[in-house]
């Protein structure tokens, strides 16, 4: 798997995946979270291809305290194939460079599997609750496929 830097010809096939993990959820319009991305350490958002394909992808950032992870994706066919590791390898080490100590990352609670697969490669539960606000509400996100 070759690992780049997001371009926006990347678009379609970077929400294509996002929506094949079922990363997408109804208050997050995946459109305006990658414009959102591009304004804010864009180099930190990276994507995975085999053949030319985006197989993954991970969003990072860095704002002074923590480094954060948002939206790593593996294509399910490409699962259990050591992609994801090497993604969160190579991200951890491009916000390490930036002098960031601490990386952290939500998943949903009833997400064993992705649960499982971050406690595998060093990450633990902190014990914390991960608590929002929305301060601005997305347009509705809507599949052209659909």
């Amino acid at each position: 798997m070759q690992i780049r830097e997001y371009k926006e010809k990347d678009e379609k096939a970077v929400i294509d995946l996002w929506l094949k993990c079922d990363l997408v959820v109804p208050w997050n319009n995946p459109k305006q979270d990658i414009e959102r991305k591009l304004k804010v350490n864009p180099e930190l958002f990276l994507v995975g291809l085999v053949d030319g394909n985006v197989v993954a992808s991970v969003m990072g950032g860095y704002e002074g305290h923590r480094g954060w992870i948002n939206y790593l994706a593996v294509d399910p066919d490409c699962q259990n194939s050591g992609y994801g590791k090497v993604l969160m390898d190579e991200i951890e080490t491009r916000i390490t460079a930036l002098g960031c100590p601490k990386v952290q990352l939500q998943v949903r609670t009833s997400n064993k599997k992705v649960i499982d697969f971050y406690k595998s490669i060093g990450y633990r539960d902190d014990n914390v609750v991960g608590l929002g606000k929305r301060i601005i509400e997305d347009k509705p996100f809507v599949n052209s496929e659909d």
